[in-house]
């Protein structure tokens, strides 16, 4: 019995002819202004996509090194409970740690007791610049093999508070050294953190750009002669994932692609990585287990883009302390998509698609062009001092907050489908909204918000 294509019994049908023939079931209504849809992005989406949308066009591909690891976060202000927290999360299926530091007091050789170094990734989440302390930890450690992430990024604490740790000059001299010292482990010591731009508002073009221009900054300082810090330095970039489930996955494999352009020009072969996180952008206050259909489906975005790490954020996060039961869920969800959706089994699984294709060529392009506009105009620290990233994500997030009060796009259960019973004065342990602390800051700070707040406040005046 001779084998046989079964698609050779089939004629190839060209995006004319379906074109043609949707044109045909319109009835005279016009193919772009009733099918095409633009993006915020300026993407224009198409009712479908064959191979003609990718022939003679450059098509990103990228193969992980290893599988995706499931995150867990630990606040680390008690190392004791810290470090047995972190244990069990491990023994429940956590395969990598975000280790929050609040303070240089923390005693780091009871917060990493008994665990497995050699096989469990850490990242940490300093909220302090300083290198005695990472110095003490590097030599707690020297006799195992480690990977750590250390996620130093003072633009980002500049962006996100208004101010330097110290100064300009001294947090640099403070991360030179950290790098220096850091040159024999296999630590990864800077970190863009790009969640901040997605959950004040911005689009995912900026995201790419303003991650590509804030990266470049560090780039080009450490190429500096009189630097003396190694070329071949890796980033680690943290995003925050929307719920436009396949514009998520476009935008993670188009930063790794602007990445690697950038990477080249330094001459620097070593990879990104990429820690996902779920958006807070678009969580809401009420009929808040729908939140955890908006993290699965975030999640799944980040996989299929590329993420080296995911971790996952609890329905309750906005309103309630820590708990066991919501990490439980939020770990569980993550290993539902790991070890019963084989979303482990597969290296690049968006590879071929030509819709997704198609997006992350747009999305790399414009945001090319914007990291461009922005190095051409004096880069992102300059721009950042004259107040321009914060305006034009600002209006962004304003067009974006006018869609939804608007209806155009729907929050379940929040601006569509409410349900008048659900009440939650009674149940708030933090302060979901944007709280405001009046303090002198160099710079305007970029200020997280999501999209609800407004609506949420109404309904708890309401209760």
């Amino acid at each position: 019995m001779s084998k046989t294509n079964l698609f050779d019994d089939f004629a190839e049908v060209s995006a004319k002819a379906w074109k043609q023939k949707i044109q045909v079931d319109l009835k005279g209504a016009d193919y772009n202004s009733t099918l095409v849809w633009e993006s915020p992005e300026g993407i224009k989406t198409k009712p479908f996509y064959n191979e003609e949308d990718t022939l003679g066009e450059n098509s990103y591909s990228y193969q992980q090194k290893d599988a995706w690891k499931i995150g867990q976060t630990i606040f680390c202000k008690n190392a004791t409970k810290a470090n047995k927290k972190a244990i069990d999360a491990l023994n429940r299926g956590a395969q990598s740690l975000i280790l929050m530091i609040p303070s240089k007091d923390i005693d780091i050789s009871i917060l990493l007791s008994d665990i497995e170094l050699a096989t469990i990734p850490i990242h940490f989440d300093f909220q302090f610049l300083d290198v005695q302390f990472i110095e003490q930890l590097l030599n707690q450690t020297k006799n195992s093999v480690t990977t750590f992430f250390f996620n130093i990024d003072i633009l980002g604490h500049l962006a996100r508070s208004g101010n330097w740790h110290y100064n300009l000059k001294e947090d640099y001299q403070v991360v030179e050294k950290i790098i220096d010292i850091s040159t024999k482990s296999s630590s990864t010591v800077l970190s863009v953190d790009t969640s901040l731009y997605q959950n004040a508002g911005a689009t995912a073009v900026q995201q790419i750009a303003y991650a590509a221009a804030h990266a470049n900054e560090y780039l080009n300082h450490f190429n500096q002669e009189e630097v003396g810090v190694t070329k071949n330095i890796g980033v680690n970039f943290k995003v925050a994932v929307g719920g436009n489930y396949f514009f998520e996955i476009a935008k993670l494999r188009a930063l790794r692609w602007v990445w690697e352009s950038l990477a080249a020009e330094y001459g620097i072969s070593v990879d990104c990585h990429i820690l996902a996180v779920p958006s807070r952008r678009n969580k809401t206050l009420y009929d808040y287990n729908t939140n955890m259909l908006r993290t699965t489906t975030e999640c799944m975005s980040a996989i299929l883009g590329g993420a080296d790490t995911v971790c996952n954020a609890t329905y309750d996060a906005i309103y309630h302390k820590d708990n066991e039961f919501a990490e439980r869920i939020a770990r569980n969800q993550l290993l539902i998509l790991q070890e019963e959706s084989y979303f482990d089994k597969v290296n690049n699984p968006a590879d071929g698609s030509y819709y997704i294709e198609s997006l992350t060529k747009q999305m790399a392009e414009k945001a090319i062009n914007l990291f461009k506009s922005i190095e051409t105009s004096g880069g992102f620290l300059k721009q950042l001092k004259e107040h321009t990233i914060q305006k034009k994500i600002a209006e962004s997030a304003a067009e974006e907050q006018q869609r939804f009060n608007a209806g155009a796009d729907v929050l379940v259960g929040t601006n569509a489908y409410q349900n008048e019973e659900d009440k939650m004065k009674d149940q708030l342990e933090l302060y979901p909204f944007i709280k405001t602390v009046i303090r002198k800051t160099l710079i305007a700070p970029i200020i997280e918000k999501r999209l609800a707040e407004n609506i949420e406040q109404q309904r708890l005046k309401d209760e």
